[in-house]
């Protein structure tokens, strides 16, 4: 296996999953963005390096979002795209300076479960299962789960998420007005993306 030992100019920094810090927060126009698959944790991946077969590895995603790999150790690949992982670990043979210029692929050979549960006055209250590589926001899991009941509030919808550091965060969705094409619906309302773990509460209005 060829190592090549030459000095760097710089390091490729590890990003981690950023989380939203406040207690009480409405989706921002980040969550809108198109998405592609984020890898989870227990997902089990399939990392090959072109040419360095005795460095290729089939790795299962710890709880701290890492993988173990040859030589560099963990590596933070929790809440990245495919794509995103890939760069961080070649930046991390570069860094450590085993290879002049590692050529990363990533494979996901077995979807961790991904799954939000949604509860209070909807039709058919439950854990409901994400699409693995496409998006789902708060009306479409409201839509899923039967739709709002005759008592429901839906003006004042929340999702709560709690990070991997235990931080809670709680938006504010008000699926109604986005149902009944009001005017004072938000497209923010609709932007918010669903993550594993989300808890969505539908209250029931008081009459």
């Amino acid at each position: 296996m060829s190592r090549f030992w030459i000095p760097l100019l710089w390091c490729a920094g590890l990003s981690g999953l950023l989380f939203i810090g406040s207690t009480h927060a409405q989706a921002d126009d980040s969550t809108a963005q198109p998405l592609s698959y984020s890898i989870a944790l227990t997902d089990r991946l399939r990392i090959t390096v072109y040419q360095e077969e005795d460095l290729s590895v089939m790795a299962r995603v710890d709880a701290k979002g890492t993988v173990n790999l040859p030589l560099v150790g963990e590596v933070a690949v929790a809440g990245k795209t495919v794509s995103e992982a890939q760069k961080v670990i070649e930046a991390s043979y570069r860094a450590g300076r085993y290879l002049k210029n590692p050529q990363v692929t990533i494979n996901i050979e077995e979807y961790a479960p991904r799954e939000v549960s949604i509860q209070g006055m909807v039709r058919n209250p439950g854990r409901y299962a994400l699409p693995i590589e496409a998006s789902m926001t708060v009306l479409e899991l409201v839509t899923k789960a039967g739709g709002l009941t005759d008592t429901a509030k839906g003006t004042a919808i929340t999702v709560t998420r709690i990070s991997a550091e235990g931080k809670k965060t709680v938006f504010n969705i008000d699926v109604e007005s986005l149902i009944k094409g009001r005017e004072k619906a938000k497209a923010t309302d609709n932007s918010l993306i669903l993550l594993p773990g989300d808890i969505v509460y539908v209250p029931e209005r008081i009459i």
